[in-house]
Formats: structure tokens, C-alpha cells, sequence
């Protein structure tokens, strides 16, 4: 009997120690739970204090931006009333003319330097004039052009600038371009190139469609080193990557002499860099089929890693051949004079990614959608951007992160003059 009660003690001082292990590891779980729902709390309220202060720190910003703005309003007003009170007595021809220079001169799209704002001759003007007042002017001029440029999307601005190609076929062709150093396969100057996947966009305007194979800009460093971008004839499109030449398509390009369009142009990288080849057109958000084509849209491209002209870890070292041209396209076939199958047309706002930066038309028709002021600044990717808007001088600006600048020029051989500026609508179609 003795032996049964200890033994019934047991269970019970067993039972006893198992229902506290529950209740403090229920314990354990309650506090756990507790504080998890503390943590999410504390995070939450960081969230709405961080949230309130990026709103707070906005609306100072755009105080600032305000302040900013009235006060070189002001500032300009002064400007011209001092002008008039430093210069009337003695030199009222002088006052005048200052003065119409300062109502009726554009200021600079994107900020300068002293030299390139000088390219304009009112500012150039002004300078003999009155350098004082000019130096006032430079700076207020690329104060506004950082305060109007976006960080991406479209940008305010009061006019656009484009370059005019008379090509190469006509009989008062001039065989003008532009000249750049910058190469498709080494866009960054350390062997990288594009046959890793690219989207080029740019605005053009052909003066002529009738013919064979113009490019508005390219180049070609090898057989099989395409990077080029035109039309074919009156109907097809000629885009050329690496080995492949995209010159079939079934719908008709439909363009026009002196009509204004916008061409997108994305690429999904070979596959030897882990690609897919799709290679996708759009004309104004459309996108341009070739019937029948593997994935759809044009279809795919071959251009492999060894198809690479550059001197920084390709196959083959760069040539005369390897660099972008404007108005046509450099050409391997003659190295001493590669300029080659130009175009007479207008171009405009020429960017170039090193990603696709889409499949599905959605980039084409924002930049579409914006006209020639949609601002590729700012966009992930961006390794060229060529505005073409500095309206007049003989150097076109890159604005991506190499600064490929390029050069107006014509060929060695057949060229009598450069290319020439004019503008380009603020829209688009037009």
C-alpha cells in the first residue's frame, strides 16, 4: 500500500511539472506574440513619421524653389532697370539694343559652359555689349535650366532643336554627319557592350524614302558587327544587329517626307550572355511584325561576344568603324573613309540603354507620348543621349554618363559642308 502512494505521488509531481512547462512555454508564446505586435506597431508609426516628414520636406523644398524663382524675377526686373539707369544719358542706341537682346533671346535649354553659350550670337552680342550684364545672364540662364530639368519624363521647354542631313545620294548631297567615339561594344571603355541588350530611341524626319538602305544613325566594325538604324525603302524598316539585318517586316512603315517620327528600337541581348535575341520596333507606340517571327515582334537577332571591335577585351581590336556615326553610319568596307549610306533627314533626341527596357510597347509610348521634351535624364540604364539641341556650333553633346560628344563634319572625300540646325516641334506627328 506504502508503495502504491509513492508511486501515485510520482504521476502527480510529473503531471504537476508538465502542466508548468505548458504554461510557461504558453507564456514564452504570449510574450513572443506580444512582441512581434510592439515591433509591427513601432514600425508603422516610423513609417507615418518618415512618410510626414518627406511631405514636409517637399513643401520646403518647393518654398524654396518659389522663393528662388520670385527672387530672380526681381532680380531680372533690376537687371533692366539698372541697364537703363547706367546707360541713358550717354548711349540711349546702346540701352535699346540691350534691351531687345534680353526680351527676345531664348535661354539655353540644359546648362553650359561660357564658350558653348556664346555659340548664340544675341549672348555673343550682349558680351561686346555690356559683359556684366551678360555674365548675369549666363548664370541666371543655367540656374532656370537646372530648376526645368527633371529627374525623368517629360521637361518644360520653349524650343527644340534638330539636326538636317542631306545625305549621300542626291545631286546636292553634302555627305554630312556627325561624327562620335562612342562604341556600341565598348559604350563604357572596359569591353562592355550592348550585345547584352539595349533599347535606342531617337525622333526623325525623312526628306527622302525612295531609294535603297539610309540610316539615321549606325555603325557597322565588322561583318557581322551591326549597330544601325534606318529604313530599307519606302516600306521597310533596316535595323541591323550584330549578324542580322531587320529588313522584312510585313507591316508597312507608312512614313512620309517631312513628317516627324518617333522610333524605339529594344533588344533582349544575345544568348551567349544570357539573352533572349528578341528584337522589338515601334514607329509612334506601334510596334512594327514580321510575320511569322520566333517570339513575335521582328523576331530574333545574332550578335554574339565575338563580333566586338574595342581595344579593352574584345576579339577583334576597335577601327575607324567601331564608332557611332549621325546622318549615317560608319562602315568597315573603308576604313579610311568609313562614312556610309547617309540619309537626308532630321534627327532629334537620340538615347541609347544598356537594358530592354521593355517588351511590351509601354517605354515607346511614354516617350511618344512626351514629344520631342520628354527628358531621358534620370532613367535607369541611360549610356548616350544626344538632345540635339544646342541650335547651332559644331558640337552636339552627350549627355549620358561617358560624354561621347559628337562632332559636325562631312566625308574627306565627297563632303561640302556639315550638317545644318533647325527645329523640331514641341509634340509630335507634326
Amino acid at each position: 500500500m506504502f508503495e502504491y502512494i509513492k508511486h501515485r505521488q510520482r504521476l502527480l509531481e510529473k503531471k504537476w511539472e508538465e502542466e508548468e512547462k505548458r504554461i510557461a512555454e504558453e507564456a514564452e508564446r504570449e510574450e513572443a506574440r506580444i512582441a512581434q505586435a510592439q515591433a509591427q506597431a513601432r514600425r508603422k508609426k516610423l513609417l507615418i513619421e518618415l512618410q510626414e516628414d518627406n511631405r514636409i520636406r517637399q513643401k520646403r523644398i518647393e518654398a524654396q524653389e518659389q522663393q528662388a524663382e520670385e527672387k530672380w524675377d526681381k532680380h531680372f526686373d533690376n537687371l533692366l532697370s539698372d541697364i537703363k539707369d547706367q546707360f541713358q544719358k550717354n548711349n540711349n542706341n546702346k540701352i535699346d539694343e540691350i534691351k531687345v537682346i534680353i526680351k527676345t533671346r531664348q535661354p539655353s535649354l540644359q546648362e553650359l559652359d561660357w564658350e558653348n553659350w556664346l555659340t548664340d550670337p544675341l549672348n555673343q552680342r550682349l558680351a561686346v555689349l555690356d559683359f556684366e550684364h551678360a555674365i548675369e545672364l549666363f548664370k541666371r540662364d543655367n540656374l532656370l535650366a537646372r530648376r526645368r530639368r527633371p529627374t525623368r519624363g517629360k521637361a518644360k521647354s520653349l524650343i527644340n532643336y534638330a539636326l538636317t542631313f542631306t545625305g549621300d545620294t542626291a545631286a546636292d548631297a553634302r555627305f554630312d554627319y556627325v561624327s562620335t567615339t562612342f562604341n556600341p561594344d565598348s559604350y563604357d571603355g572596359a569591353g562592355t557592350g550592348l550585345n547584352r541588350g539595349f533599347t535606342v530611341s531617337y525622333w526623325v524626319k525623312p526628306l527622302e524614302v525612295v531609294g535603297s538602305t539610309f540610316f539615321a544613325f549606325g555603325k557597322r566594325s565588322q561583318t557581322n558587327g551591326r549597330f544601325q538604324f534606318g529604313i530599307k525603302n519606302s516600306t521597310k524598316v533596316d535595323i541591323g544587329i550584330g549578324s542580322t539585318e531587320k529588313d522584312d517586316n510585313n507591316v508597312n512603315h507608312g512614313m512620309e517626307v517631312g513628317t516627324w517620327y518617333h522610333f524605339a528600337v529594344t533588344y533582349g541581348g544575345d544568348n551567349d550572355v544570357g539573352g533572349d535575341r528578341q528584337v522589338h520596333v515601334y514607329l509612334n507606340g506601334t510596334e512594327l511584325l514580321k510575320t511569322g517571327a520566333s517570339g513575335g515582334g521582328m523576331g530574333t537577332a545574332n550578335w554574339d561576344s565575338g563580333k566586338q571591335n574595342c581595344d579593352e577585351g574584345c576579339d577583334d581590336a576597335a577601327n575607324a568603324a567601331s564608332y557611332l556615326y549621325f546622318g549615317g553610319r560608319s562602315a568597315f568596307q573603308d576604313l579610311d573613309n568609313p562614312y556610309n549610306q547617309g540619309w537626308a533627314c532630321s534627327l532629334s533626341e537620340v538615347a541609347i540603354y544598356n537594358v530592354e527596357k521593355d517588351e511590351d510597347g509601354t517605354f515607346a509610348n511614354e516617350v511618344y507620348n512626351g514629344g520631342t521634351n520628354y527628358d531621358h535624364r534620370g532613367n535607369s540604364g541611360l549610356v548616350g543621349y544626344w538632345k540635339f539641341n544646342e541650335g547651332s556650333g559644331t558640337t552636339v553633346k552627350d549627355y549620358g554618363p561617358y560624354e561621347k560628344h559628337g562632332t559636325l563634319t562631312s566625308d574627306a572625300e565627297n563632303g561640302s559642308g556639315v550638317p545644318t540646325w533647325g527645329t523640331a516641334p514641341t509634340g509630335y506627328g507634326k
